[in-house]
């Protein structure tokens, strides 16, 4: 009668050892379930291609997940200040993070430049422009898109570019304007304006022809700094922050780069 007792006993220890592992297993999966997170985030229209590359790193990286909403840099801080539930807000400018932080709905301390924008004069026909100065001189002609300066800080440096130059008055009468960079894009994108004042960015993501454009000199406008903040109202601020690592990290800032920003001067948070 001792081998079956002593069968019985090894197939209970194989079960219980099994049991034991998987019990291990799943609360191994429980721990890593509980410590993702998914963040919101509030990003300026212009980074949108350049954010859809970022978030599968970020999430590769720390498990953690991004849902992005996109729009103007105005109307996503309208919304945040109406209390939207962002956990982190990639702005296109400084003016709005620093508000925020001065208004105690984002976290003081956490605000830096992730990225420095570049503005370009674009148009798909080839022979929109030879001479950029002169296109912009003319007293008629096709309209000009720009962006919202209410709404969109692109919109406030193409209108610098247009005082700079002495040109705001003779352009006026000619000027659409999007409500954020991404409609301002759309409009030179789809024909409804010749040509308009984008983000090199978009252009750099454009797989159309490239046709006629110039890249504004840095000179000409105030610099895009794009600054990032963590929200006061966050629900998870560990994660929030470790995006905030993240995106000013050498990895991250090599994407940046690449999609046309400049990064040279922005201090890791």
């Amino acid at each position: 009668m001792a081998a079956p007792i002593n069968a019985y006993s090894r197939r209970h220890r194989t079960w219980r050892r099994f049991r034991t592992g998987l019990a291990g297993l799943l609360l191994a999966t429980l721990a890593v379930s509980t410590s993702a997170e998914m963040l919101t985030a509030a990003v300026a229209a212009n980074f949108t291609g350049t954010m859809e590359k970022l978030i599968p790193v970020f999430e590769q990286n720390t498990g953690h997940q991004i849902r992005a909403s996109y729009g103007s840099t105005g109307k996503l801080y309208a919304q945040i200040r109406q209390g939207a539930p962002f956990d982190v807000f990639l702005a296109a400018d400084r003016e709005r993070p620093e508000l925020l932080e001065k208004q105690e709905l984002g976290v003081a301390g956490s605000r830096f430049t992730y990225a420095r924008g570049r503005l370009v004069l674009w148009s798909r026909s080839e022979d929109a422009f030879q001479d950029p100065e002169a296109y912009l001189a003319a007293s008629t002609g096709p309209r000009l898109a720009i962006g919202n300066p209410r709404t969109a800080p692109y919109g406030v440096a193409a209108m610098e570019v247009l005082d700079a130059l002495d040109l705001k008055d003779t352009v006026l009468p000619r000027l659409v304007r999007g409500d954020s960079i991404a409609q301002t894009f759309q409009f030179v994108a789809t024909g409804n304006a010749e040509a308009g004042f984008v983000a090199l960015a978009q252009l750099r993501a454009w797989d159309g022809a490239s046709g006629a454009n110039w890249v504004v000199p840095a000179s000409l406008h105030q610099p895009i700094d794009q600054q990032a903040i963590l929200l006061a109202r966050s629900k998870f601020p560990e994660a929030a922050r470790a995006w905030l690592e993240f995106l000013g990290s050498e990895e991250a800032r090599a994407i940046i780069e690449k999609d046309g920003y400049d990064t040279g001067d922005t201090p890791e948070p």
